[in-house]
């Protein structure tokens, strides 16, 4: 059970390559079996990595099981969050993300904003011929998420405020626990109330305009525009989240600010974080894998063949994407985004002669069975094709969890990673520095950022 209170947590979150269950859990595994008792995170608990008994655990939610995330991560995140809550109140909140998540997913507006936020950033890598590509995703998918949920666009001085709070924030997540001033985790909770604050404030404009026309902008020549807050658009025509959590239906009219708030950077949260990394995962996994790049860039290729000279990607397109889906779907297998999940047995449980004591935490490590040998042939090879050879495979994997708390903005993810794909494989040319790989600390970053020479290729738009 290791060392008084830490337990083996040190050991557990050692850092490793994402596309390994890592040495403490192939220790483990090795000596014990796929389910193990340890003690972390401060508590007695319940490791698997047994693909059967973690869909009985997620499948389980509310009823066995509870999502129990550690004190410091709640600090951050607040206790309205969807990772948080439980019961009633996760249902209403997970209802309305999948919500906005089927609406936006086939919308040409969002559609639009991907190919446009794209096509900006590869004209700002025009001339380079190196670039850090995790740190461009996650300008990319903030940009992007920021303007699709509140209707701000990057350039203005209100979205620069957020972005850099919102980075602040992210760190706390990867931070000692320590609320001391100064230190990381301090700055995070600090970071989270100014972007409870700013939210507030352009919900409060938000609901203004609903009723009173809005005043002309004035912006000095510096890019002043008074308190910075104003947004360019009501948001109404857009289609954004804040439309949709300020909708008049009955559950949504419930919501206090603070629930509000934190809706907003959940989806702000998972789009950005998890989306950047997989763009970055396939853009690894596709260099090392030449035979799958070159179907990749053929599949794209077929597709723009097909639509007239800077026609833009519709619904339809994204409809025709088999091969880069399970391109994505095998990303997320072998890089393993999310390594393991915080739960804790509400009873005494007993699975496959396996007692989990009442009260005790119990962690799905998702990468077990991504990476079981006795799952997947080649466990270790990234092999795209296994998801049309394989018709199990989707029972033996848990990229996006599982159960009731399943990630609701999946499907929004993989149509973001498809469409900035598609431009990106037939603008340019890449070749990863031999020196990356992709690192679980368990959030997956890579050894030196991803480091990437690009070369472009004749326009296709």
């Amino acid at each position: 059970m290791g060392w008084p209170f830490i337990g083996e947590t040190l050991e557990f979150l050692s850092p490793h390559r994402s596309n390994s269950i890592g040495t403490f859990l192939q220790q483990r595994c090795s000596r014990y079996g796929k389910v193990f008792k340890s003690h972390l995170f401060g508590s007695p608990a319940i490791v698997s990595c047994d693909n059967e008994f973690n869909m009985f655990i997620l499948q389980n939610e509310g009823k066995l099981f509870q999502a129990s995330y550690p004190k410091a991560m709640q600090g951050i995140l607040g206790q309205y969050s969807l990772l948080i809550v439980s019961g009633e109140h996760h249902r209403k909140l997970r209802g309305i993300a999948v919500s906005f998540s089927a609406m936006s997913k086939s919308s040409p507006v969002f559609h639009s904003r991907i190919e446009k936020l794209a096509f900006s950033m590869f004209e700002s890598w025009r001339g380079r011929r190196e670039i850090s590509f995790l740190e461009e995703m996650k300008k990319f998918t903030l940009s992007l998420m920021v303007k699709t949920v509140l209707s701000i666009d990057p350039e203005e001085p209100v979205a620069m405020r957020f972005l850099q709070d919102f980075r602040t924030y992210m760190k706390g997540f990867i931070s000692l626990p320590l609320n001391v001033p100064g230190s990381a985790y301090a700055k995070a909770v600090k970071a989270r109330a100014r972007l409870s604050r700013t939210v507030k404030e352009i919900i409060k404009q938000r609901e203004m305009t609903t009723t009173t026309p809005a005043p002309a902008r004035t912006c000095s020549n510096d890019g002043n525009c008074g308190d910075g807050i104003t947004t360019t658009s009501s948001g109404e025509e857009n289609g954004d989240f804040l439309e949709v959590i300020l909708s008049k239906h009955s559950s949504i009219r419930q919501m206090n600010d603070d629930e509000k708030v934190s809706s907003v950077l959940d989806i702000v949260l998972g789009g950005y974080e998890t989306t950047s990394t997989l763009i970055s995962l396939i853009v690894y996994f596709l260099h090392r894998s030449p035979a799958a790049l070159l179907a990749f860039k053929e599949e794209h290729e077929a597709i723009r063949r097909n639509k007239g000279k800077g026609q833009p990607l519709g619904w339809e397109d994204y409809q025709k994407m088999d091969f880069t889906r399970n391109v994505t779907k095998e990303a997320v297998r072998c890089g393993n985004l999310v390594k393991f999940l915080h739960r804790k047995a509400l009873q005494d449980v007993e699975f496959k002669g396996h007692l989990i004591p009442r009260g005790w935490k119990v962690l799905p490590v998702l990468a077990g069975p991504n990476l079981d040998p006795s799952l997947h042939h080649d466990h270790l090879q990234f092999n795209p094709w296994r998801w049309t050879e394989d018709k199990e495979i989707g029972k033996k994997t848990m990229g996006y969890g599982g159960g009731p708390r399943v990630c609701p903005g999946s499907d929004l993810a993989k149509v973001m990673v498809a469409f900035f794909l598609h431009h990106l494989v037939l603008t340019y040319r890449w070749k990863v520095k031999e020196d990356e790989y992709p690192i679980a600390y368990p959030y997956v970053e890579f050894r030196n950022g991803l480091q990437v020479e690009i070369e472009p290729v004749e326009s296709h738009v």
